[in-house]
């Protein structure tokens, strides 16, 4: 009779995950939603007594918490108004890291971007005020840049991280093309996000910003990702070559159509 019961409690103590991960979510919605509520009283006092003249301690008063608490959350005023950024890094880097495997890295740094301009569309008046803000004071402008500055080296460091930069040989153009794009893409999104909010925060932000992609893709990616060998040593997702007029292709059945599509473009610009 004791064995059931021991089989039971082994059962119960190899699938502690559910509650546990259910606990970190429940910890981490809500961490977010404090730091949201202390980024909305920011920007209130912010806009009724001007930045300067507003204090953590009356941040954190206006939130209904005590001055650790916002400290918990934030190092200082200015980042308060930003509370969205850190998860939406996490988000973006989650992006890459399932990125599939045959996939142009270019279009996994876009797809991996429109996590950050998620957040924004999200809350379109909240955007709009915070970039009113930011036009207005220059420390907070300083706490954007630097917020943009960790998703662009985030997006450099994965493109990069798909080339041997010591083997880089006359000709082989991928690490330079990797560092463009990388710093396109971003410029990319914040021009997109900029015009957005200049129109207060109305149209599909989306549709521009694959437009946007679109434009840097052709810009810069036919060389990025040429080639790629899949895990394994598989080989690369597509490869095309010409002869005289006919130009054979050669793709993997797991290969993405974009991937095959652009092999093809590019052996036909070389022809």
């Amino acid at each position: 009779m004791s064995q059931p019961v021991k089989s039971a409690r082994v059962n119960r103590s190899i699938s502690p995950e559910g509650p546990e991960s259910a606990g970190s979510r429940r910890a981490a919605a809500q961490r977010l939603t404090m730091r949201r509520k202390l980024a909305a009283a920011a920007m209130e006092l912010f806009a009724t007594k001007g930045y300067e003249a507003t204090t953590v301690d009356e941040i954190a008063a206006a939130a209904g918490v005590a001055r650790r608490t916002f400290f918990r959350h934030f190092r200082s005023k200015e980042e308060a108004i930003f509370p969205d950024h850190d998860d939406t890094l996490v988000r973006a880097e989650a992006v890459l890291e399932a990125a599939p495997p045959h996939e142009n890295p270019l279009d996994t740094v876009c797809r991996g971007i429109k996590e950050v301009m998620r957040m924004y569309a999200a809350s379109p008046a909240a955007s709009v005020e915070r970039y009113r803000l930011t036009r207005e004071v220059p420390a907070l402008r300083e706490a954007e840049i630097a917020s943009v500055a960790r998703y662009e080296r985030l997006f450099t460091r994965y493109l990069l991280g798909h080339f041997d930069e010591g083997a880089h040989q006359v000709g082989d153009d991928d690490p330079l093309l990797a560092e463009v794009a990388a710093s396109a893409v971003v410029t990319a999104h914040n021009h997109v996000l900029r015009r957005w909010l200049r129109a207060g925060g109305q149209g599909d932000v989306e549709a521009q910003l694959d437009h946007a992609f679109a434009i840097v893709r052709e810009t810069f990616g036919t060389g990025i990702g040429a080639g790629r060998t899949a895990p394994g040593g598989r080989g690369p997702a597509a490869t095309a070559s010409t002869e005289g007029e006919v130009l054979v292709a050669v793709a993997r059945t797991d290969a993405p159509l974009a991937e095959v599509m652009r092999t093809i473009e590019r052996a036909l610009k070389r022809d």
